[in-house]
């Protein structure tokens, strides 16, 4: 069996559960606008690809998407997510001990999310302090979007294990492909946003 010496953690659906915050700001934006709200249990489907592709999918089929209207709307929920990301957003349910057992076993520990950098690293560093990572990514600069490879691979260098000895924890067909796309192990996380079936 393979001994892991590092394990790359997704941050929403699999470390912390953010899907109500995320969906009181979206819907906020939607409502201000006169669009419908959908209920929280919808944004389910709507995460894990990036706040822009959040916003696509969160408004209303319009036929031909004006991007002038996506861009305004993003940079709406940004400044809303921005505001109340922290509102109702905790960790899940045995991730403090999940964690405490990581530490324990002298692995190392990284995050690699779609959310962009500065909001990651503000959901690390104020709800999960305890458990202290070697490395926190989120979107910007020149790490593109899971399932690209690029930043799974980056954290594993900067963490100095081979990619084969790496575990990809997440909760989406997102994070298992991008931890195939890497030559990770992938793990599935149950208790986050998506099913078994899209996990296997």
């Amino acid at each position: 069996m393979m001994k892991f010496e590092a394990i790359i953690f997704d941050l929403d659906g699999t470390l912390l559960d953010t899907l109500d915050d995320i969906a009181d700001s979206a819907n906020a934006v939607l409502a201000r606008r006169g669009y419908p709200v959908h209920e929280a249990g919808a944004y389910r489907l709507m995460v894990g690809a990036g706040v822009r592709m959040l916003v696509e999918r969160m408004l209303p089929p319009m036929g031909e998407r004006e991007t002038e209207l996506i861009d305004r709307c993003l940079a709406e929920m940004r400044d809303e997510y921005g505001r109340n990301w922290k509102n109702k957003t905790r960790p899940y349910q045995g991730v403090p001990e999940m964690l405490e057992g990581v530490a324990e076993r002298g692995l190392k520990r990284a995050v690699l999310s779609n959310k962009p950098d500065d909001l990651t690293r503000a959901c690390v560093s104020e709800l999960l302090t305890p458990w202290p990572f070697d490395f926190v990514a989120g979107q910007g600069g020149a790490i593109p979007h899971k399932p690209d490879p690029a930043g799974a691979l980056e954290l594993a260098r900067r963490l100095r294990v081979p990619p084969a000895a790496t575990l990809f924890l997440g909760d989406s067909d997102i994070d298992i492909l991008t931890a195939v796309n890497a030559g990770m192990y992938p793990a599935g996380a149950l208790w986050g946003f998506r099913t078994r079936e899209e996990l296997s």
